[in-house]
């Protein structure tokens, strides 16, 4: 038996089991030497051939194969004692079923590969399940030379065909109910059957007369397609039908390849010729289209793509002078060997190879056969091309869906192998995310085979972190692979920025790096990522150290989110120089914990390339601006500082500040110049006439001199003002025009020298004069507009004091709280009106402003003063003679009658007495 790439034979009948793959007996050794020269050229073979082992050998010892059959997953070998045994694709014996007692003719699969029915010279035929012992027999005492199961035998009623010598072909059917088969007859009459096929609906099978084909859904005949002519009887050269897909049945008999295609078309017929019956244009028909003979016999025929494999026996030459009119068979011993052929259906033969059966010479063509399923030849495609080093090629055709998918796992290993042994480890690592996919244990072999191999980092990029996700270990190996090198140190930062930290434990790469803290091979990118893996290993400080040292901006909000104040005592100056501004807020602001002193010795003794003398300007300018006491014991050395790096800071610093020598900052200033600063600083020191002497012989400002003698308060000083000024002519000047309203300008005059030349003399005296006279204007009209504001409020107190005062009673002052309460009638009045009323009322609300009882008390006088303060009469004698004890004053009144005109009149409002007091 021979096989195509798609096709799984057994061993032939008396073939050896040793494996030998080895073509003709007879081939020179060099031809082989040279074909293994030209082994690179070589083009991939259309066929592979390959003994099939396992059980196979044990099989044929005692017993000889009969009957072939092919589905997916298996083959059903049937042999001549009626056995029949199912193997795996390696020859290794699945099932054994005790079928029949005589030799199986014909086996056929259901479409799922589940029920497997087989039929024997016995008469019998035998429906087995291969997963279950359910097993069916049927008896018809006539030998049975052809089965076809329905596709769907299992879902359509266990529906089967059969026929034999009878000639008769039955369709059996289970019965809905009461159990047994219905058995219908398709055909009888017409000679024995003897092959049978069943695709979908349709049901072809041939006997003496031809080929017929039969609509199982219609239950009609679609065509009959006549035996070839001048070709033996069934008996010698026996026809093999075949299914190329749902519409295509394939015919091989005797030296005739025909095929037939199923239509539906009614207005076409056999060969394209027009049909001369009218039919429904459902109707199906058969059209030939192909037809070729042969030059050898038929023994098998299966189809392979859009080609055909035949199975090709070769007579003796003398058996093909022959006429087959005879059953006698030719002589024996003559036969050559067989032979598959790779034809179009054209009759183009694309490839022709002699099979290696032992024992060929004996054996006729119907002792052959060719078994097929539909199988994907992707798979040996894929092997031909690893096993001649096309590894991507067979990557990119598994990848394309030729083949299982498992396959996939194993080109991806041999391609990976192939890489490494190439030593591409960089494409083999790109490669390993689509090769390896989700399997972890097939990612942890090869990390760990890159690790062994040192180029694991080449990997590093393409691990994957989820789906799937490897053991801690092979992450914590990758990590500590990028350590080795400072090459990889950029990679591995990158990776512990983005693996999560979940995934592996930092301790072992700590361990790993801390020893190159202190070496050459240190990096700024190990040392971040050393920050990173402390981070997650919580050790924040440690994390804190290295951010400071490498400058990175977030340290300061690292600092907060931890809460690390307490662990920068000692990265001052690296904060300083990373942000001076930001630091010195940080600092500033947990200076109880950080403490100045702290800050301005680590400043002073860095020993780091910066403007260290700058950085401690800022920070004490900052610290002064919030708390001017803070820093008091470094006052001295930020005058020293404001006069380097911003003098215009010193004039305020030096009036807020109480803290610093003034000696040693006038000795500053003077050293740099600074004249206002040691003007200030004289002044301080009670060195005024100095002072003094520095502004004008230095400034020249007089009116900087003048603000000055007047911030002192010395009169001394005016006139050492006017000393010095007089040793210049033209300070005189500037003088008389910057004294108005301080001295008098007649008295700086009178000190003027006789015949001292004053510049602009004539001038300043006219503004002098002028400024004189507009200032005694001012004053003048000032006076007016005073006495006139008197005078008018005089006139108004006046009329106030003449109106009438308004004396309320107490159910008048309820009933207008209740008038209040429930309206507003006081928005209707003017605002003029309504003060006047208000005016008018006493300021206690008709109650004596000492006992607060109602005024209207019968008996009672009341006293009202035009303040609007009301007494009673007796409550205000009280009252006044209480003050006059407490003055200690001589009552020269005091024995006035209180009743009297006299005495009333001279009575006083106590509020307002008491108040001026």
């Amino acid at each position: 038996m021979s096989t195509g790439r798609r096709d799984h034979p057994p061993h032939e009948n008396g073939a050896d089991s040793d494996g030998d793959d080895e073509r003709e007996e007879g081939d020179d050794g060099d031809e082989g030497e040279e074909e293994e020269q030209e082994e690179d050229a070589e083009e991939e073979p259309r066929l592979k051939y390959q003994r099939l082992g396992g059980s196979v050998p044990t099989i044929l010892s005692t017993d000889a194969a009969a009957a072939i059959a092919v589905a997916e997953r298996m083959v059903a070998l049937g042999t001549h004692n009626g056995t029949l045994h199912i193997l795996d694709f390696q020859g290794n014996q699945v099932k054994e079923i005790a079928a029949h007692t005589a030799t199986i003719n014909d086996i056929s699969f259901d479409a799922d590969g589940e029920y497997i029915g087989s039929c024997s010279d016995d008469g019998t035929v035998v429906i087995s399940s291969l997963f279950t012992d359910e097993k069916l027999k049927f008896e018809y005492h006539r030998p049975m030379k052809a089965i076809a199961l329905d596709p769907d035998y299992s879902r359509n009623y266990r529906r089967f065909a059969t026929g034999g010598l009878a000639g008769q072909v039955l369709v059996l059917t289970k019965k809905t109910w009461g159990g047994g088969y219905n058995k219908k007859v398709l055909r009888d009459g017409e000679g024995p059957i003897h092959a049978m096929k069943w695709r979908t609906d349709l049901l072809a099978w041939a006997n003496d007369a031809g080929v017929k084909v039969h609509d199982m859904k219609t239950d009609k005949g679609i065509a009959f397609i006549e035996r070839p002519k001048g070709i033996p009887r069934p008996e010698f050269l026996v026809p093999h039908l075949i299914w190329q897909d749902d519409s295509v049945l394939v015919i091989g008999w005797g030296t005739s390849i025909k095929i037939a295609a199923i239509r539906t078309d009614s207005s076409q017929g056999l060969n394209g010729l027009q049909r001369t019956i009218t039919t429904a244009s459902s109707e199906k028909y058969v059209d030939i289209v192909g037809s070729f003979q042969t030059g050898y016999h038929i023994s098998g025929i299966a189809p392979f793509g859009d080609l055909l494999v035949v199975l090709a026996y070769i007579p003796d030459e003398d058996d093909k002078e022959k006429k087959f009119r005879t059953s006698v068979p030719s002589r024996q011993g003559t036969a050559q060997r067989p032979e598959i052929h790779l034809v179009s259906w054209k009759n183009d033969e694309l490839t022709t190879d002699a099979l290696p059966i032992h024992g060929y010479e004996h054996y006729k063509a119907k002792d052959y056969a060719l078994a097929h399923a539909p199988f994907s030849d992707a798979e040996d495609h894929i092997a031909w091309l690893l096993q001649h080093g096309f590894h991507e090629k067979a990557l990119a055709a598994v990848e394309a869906g030729q083949g299982r998918t498992e396959l996939l796992d194993e080109v991806g290993s041999r391609y990976l192998d192939h890489l490494i042994i190439e030593r591409k480890y960089a494409e083999a690592a790109q490669l390993c995310p689509k090769l390896l996919r989700g399997s972890p244990s097939a990612w942890e072999r090869w990390v760990f085979h890159f690790a062994h191999l040192r180029q694991l980092p080449v990997l590093v990029p393409y691990i994957p972190t989820e789906n799937p996700q490897l053991s801690d270990t092979a992450y914590e190996v990758a990590l500590v692979a990028l350590t080795t090198n400072p090459s990889f140190h950029e990679l591995l930062l990158t990776t512990v920025k983005n693996w999560p930290p979940s995934l592996y434990s930092a301790s072992p790469v700590i361990s790993a790096i801390e020893p190159q803290l202190n070496s050459s091979s240190m990096t700024d990118q190990l040392k971040e990522a050393l920050a990173e893996l402390y981070v997650i290993n919580n050790q924040y400080e440690k994390a804190l150290s290295l951010y400071a040292e490498l400058l990175k901006p977030e340290v300061f909000e690292f600092i907060e989110k931890y809460n690390l104040h307490d662990a920068i005592h000692d990265k001052v100056v690296n904060l300083m120089i990373l942000d001076s501004k930001r630091t010195v807020y940080l600092l500033i602001q947990h200076r109880d914990i950080i403490p100045p002193y702290e800050v301005v010795e680590q400043l002073l003794h860095t020993s780091k390339n910066c403007d260290k003398r700058y950085l401690l300007h800022l920070y004490l300018h900052g610290l002064f601006e919030i708390d001017i006491h803070a820093g008091k014991d470094f006052h001295d050395m930020q005058v020293e500082l404001y006069a380097e790096y911003e003098p215009r800071m010193l004039l305020p610093f030096l009036r807020t500040s109480q803290h610093y020598r003034l000696d040693k900052a006038y000795e500053t200033f003077a050293q740099k110049e600074f004249v206002r600063e040691q003007v200030f600083v004289l002044g301080r020191m009670g060195n005024a006439k100095e002072a003094l002497s520095t502004i004008i012989n230095k400034l020249e400002d007089i009116q900087e001199a003048v603000e000055f003698v007047m911030e002192q308060h010395d009169d001394e000083l005016w006139d050492e003002l006017i000393r010095q000024c007089l040793q210049k002519p033209e300070m005189v000047g500037m003088l008389l025009e910057h004294t108005v309203g301080n001295l008098d300008p007649l008295y700086i005059v009178s000190l003027v020298p006789d015949g001292l030349e004053i510049p602009r003399l004539r001038d300043r005296l006219v503004k002098i004069v002028t400024d004189y006279r507009t200032e005694t204007s001012l004053r003048n009209g000032c006076n007016d507009i005073l006495k006139a504001d008197c005078v008018n409020l005089l006139v108004k107190y006046y009329h106030e004091a003449r109106r009438g005062v308004y004396m309320a009673s107490m159910d008048e002052e309820a009933h207008g709280n209740r008038a209040d309460d429930g309206s507003l009638r006081a928005t209707e009045r003017s605002t003029s009106v309504r003060a006047l009323d208000i005016k008018s009322r006493t300021r206690c609300g008709a109650r004596c402003c000492l006992c607060f009882d109602p005024l209207p008390i019968q008996d009672i006088s009341v006293i009202v003063f035009y303040c609007c303060h009301a007494y009673h009469l007796s409550c205000l004698e009280g009252g006044l003679d209480l003050m006059k004890s407490n003055s200690n004053q001589d009552s020269d009144n005091g024995s006035d009658d209180g009743g009297s005109p006299s005495a009333e009149s001279r009575m006083r409002c106590v509020l307002c007495t008491t108040a001026a007091a």
